[in-house]
C-alpha cells in the first residue's frame, strides 16, 4: 500500500468530499455522509482502481483558516498532512453555490502545494450547473471538471484526468501488481480444484471424510487485521498513534472525537498487519437518541469487529471493567474473532504492586467469567508503556485462531477427558461420545459426535473447552463446539421374545 500514488480529496466543510470518496472506492458506506457540515475528521484512506492503475484515495476535513475549537484545529492539522503526502490533489467546490471566501483562502493554500491540483465542482446535476461552474475558473487554474458526487455525472472523466495527473508507475507499484495477479491466479486455480472435488489442503488423513465444502477459497491468509474497539474515550485513538510513532489520529478529551473506522497499514515483522481504530461504542440508549453521526460511528465500528481478524478491547484502567466492555467483548466473541484486553491508563493506578495486575485480571474475569481465555496486557497510550506488547499478542492469537489440531491427538485428548470425568447423566440416560474432529479454524471448530447429543449438558461442554484451552492451546481464540448425533447404526434384531410378541399383535408387520 504504501507504494502506492496519493489523491487527496481537499475543500471547505460539506462540498461533498466524502460522497466523491465512496463513489471514486466503489462502497456508499465507506465514509460517513451527512449534511451536517464537519462530519468527516481523520483522514480515511481506500484504495481505488481506475483505468489499469491503482492508487489510494484520501478523504479529509473541510479546509478552514479560522476553526473553532481545539477539535476542529486538529482536523486541520490532518487535512494539511494530507496535502503534503498526496502526489495529486482534488480540489472540490460547490457549484451551486458559486465562490465563496471560504474557497479562495483554501485555494491561497493549495497554490503552495507541491503536487498539481484538479479543481473539482461538485453538485452539478445537470447542464446549466455544468455551465455555471466555468466561474471556478477565476481561482486560476486552467480547466475544471464540474461533476455530481451522488449521481455520478462527470466523475469518470475526472478519473481520467486524475490518473493522467500520476506520477509515473514505480518499480514498487509494478511488483505489488505482478504479486497481486499471481495471487489471483493462485486463487483461481484453488477454486477450479474444489469444483472438481479436489482439498488442495495438506490435512490428517483421518480428517478425508471432511467435504470440500468445509474450506473457502475466497479466504485466502492476508494482512493479520487487528481492530481497537471499545467504549469513548478509553484511549484507542492514543494507542493507535503510539504504536505508529506519529499523530495519524486526532486525540482529545471530548468523547466521540473519533467518528469513522480508520484502516492503517504497518510493518510488523516480515509482513505487515492493519489497524484499525473506532468510534467509540456508546449504549444502545445513547445511540439511539443521538445524532446520526453517532449511530453511522457505531454501526462502523461494530462492522469493523466483523471483518477484523483480532479485536484489540480497550479498556480503562481507572474505570474497571463495564457492563457495556462486556457487551463489546461479547459481540466479538459472538463473531468468533481473537480477543485481547488492553488495560490502558495503567499509569493513573495508584499504589500499585507486583500483583496488582493479577489482582485487576481476576476481577475481570470474575465479573465477565466468559473472557478468562483473552490475554491481557497493562499498558499505557500516553508514555509508550508495553504498546509493543498489545500487537505481539493480537498476532499470537491470530496464529491459535488458524491452528489445526490432527483428528488422532485430539480423540486422544477426548478419551482422557471422558476418563477423567464421564458426561452427566440426565433423565436416568448418561449420553456417550465417540470420537471428534476439527472442522474449521476462524474460529477454531470441533464437531463431537454422540448417541444422544441434546443430553449433553452445558457444564461439560465448558469442561471439554477448558480441557482443549488447557491441552492444546487456542489462547485468545474462541473455540466453537458441535455436538452431533452419530450417523444411523446398523438396526438392532430384536429380543425372540419381542419378535413373538410381535406377531401376535394382529396388523403388525414382521420386523426385517
Amino acid at each position: 500500500m504504501a507504494s502506492l500514488p496519493v489523491v487527496a480529496l481537499v475543500g471547505r466543510p460539506n462540498v461533498g468530499k466524502s460522497t466523491l470518496f465512496n463513489r471514486i472506492v466503489g462502497d456508499p458506506r465507506a465514509a460517513i455522509v451527512e449534511d451536517r457540515a464537519r462530519t468527516t475528521r481523520d483522514r480515511l484512506y481506500a484504495e481505488a482502481d481506475w483505468n489499469g492503475r491503482s492508487f489510494l484515495v484520501v478523504d479529509t476535513g473541510g479546509l478552514e483558516t479560522t476553526p473553532g475549537n481545539a477539535i476542529e484545529e486538529k482536523v486541520q492539522e490532518q487535512a494539511r498532512l494530507a496535502i503534503a503526502e498526496a502526489d495529486v490533489i482534488v480540489f472540490l467546490l460547490d457549484a451551486t453555490t458559486g465562490i465563496t471566501p471560504s474557497d479562495q483562502e483554501a485555494a491561497e493554500m493549495l497554490r503552495r502545494a507541491s503536487a498539481p491540483v484538479i479543481l473539482a465542482p461538485n453538485k452539478a446535476d445537470n447542464a446549466k450547473r455544468e455551465l455555471d461552474a466555468v466561474e471556478f475558473w477565476a481561482l486560476g487554474w486552467p480547466e475544471s471538471w464540474p461533476i455530481s458526487a451522488a449521481h455520478g455525472r462527470g466523475v469518470a472523466d475526472l478519473l481520467d484526468a486524475i490518473v493522467a495527473a500520476l506520477p509515473p508507475e514505480s518499480a514498487e507499484e509494478r511488483t505489488r501488481k505482478t504479486r497481486l495477479e499471481r495471487q489471483d491466479l493462485a486463487a483461481a486455480h484453488v477454486a477450479d480444484a474444489l469444483a472438481e472435488g479436489i482439498v488442495p489442503f495438506e490435512q490428517d488423513t483421518a480428517d478425508a471424510d471432511l467435504s470440500a465444502d468445509e474450506f473457502d477459497p475466497d479466504h485466502v491468509p492476508g494482512p493479520v487485521t487487528i481492530a481497537l474497539v471499545g467504549r469513548p474515550n478509553v484511549g484507542k485513538s492514543s494507542l493507535l498513534n503510539a504504536l505508529l510513532g506519529e499523530e495519524r489520529m486526532i486525540v482529545s478529551e471530548i468523547p466521540g472525537t473519533t467518528r469513522d473506522a480508520i484502516d492503517t497499514r504497518m510493518a510488523f515483522g516480515q509482513g505487515e498487519i492493519v489497524l484499525v481504530d473506532t468510534a467509540g461504542i456508546r449504549r444502545r440508549g445513547k445511540v439511539a437518541s443521538g445524532p446520526d453521526a453517532d449511530r453511522y460511528s457505531t454501526l462502523r465500528a461494530l462492522k469493523a469487529v466483523d471483518r477484523a481478524d483480532v479485536v484489540v478491547l480497550v479498556v480503562d484502567a481507572v474505570d474497571g471493567l463495564t457492563a457495556q466492555d462486556a457487551h463489546v467483548a461479547g459481540y466479538a466473541v459472538d463473531a468468533g474473532k481473537g480477543l485481547v484486553l488492553a488495560i490502558n491508563k495503567w499509569d493513573l493506578v495508584q499504589e500499585k504492586t507486583d500483583k496488582t495486575f493479577d489482582q485487576y485480571v481476576t476481577w475481570i474475569q470474575r465479573d465477565a467469567p466468559f473472557l478468562d481465555f483473552a490475554p491481557a496486557v497493562s499498558i499505557s497510550a500516553k508514555t509508550g508503556q508495553r504498546v509493543e506488547r498489545v500487537l505481539e499478542l493480537a498476532v499470537d492469537v491470530w496464529g491459535e485462531r488458524r491452528k489445526r489440531i490432527g483428528t488422532g491427538e485430539l480423540n486422544r485428548l477426548l478419551t482422557e477427558a471422558v476418563a477423567r470425568q464421564a458426561p452427566p447423566a440426565v433423565k436416568n440416560r448418561r449420553p456417550r461420545l465417540y470420537y471428534a474432529t476439527q472442522a474449521g479454524i476462524e474460529p477454531p471448530t470441533f464437531i463431537f459426535f454422540a448417541n444422544d447429543a441434546a443430553l449433553i449438558h452445558f457444564s461439560y461442554r465448558r469442561y471439554l473447552e477448558n480441557r482443549i484451552r488447557d491441552v492444546l492451546g487456542f489462547h485468545g481464540a474462541p473455540i466453537k463446539l458441535v455436538f452431533r448425533d452419530r450417523g444411523t447404526e446398523r438396526p438392532r434384531r430384536a429380543r425372540p421374545a419381542a419378535r413373538a410378541r410381535a406377531r401376535a399383535r394382529p396388523g403388525t408387520r414382521r420386523p426385517n
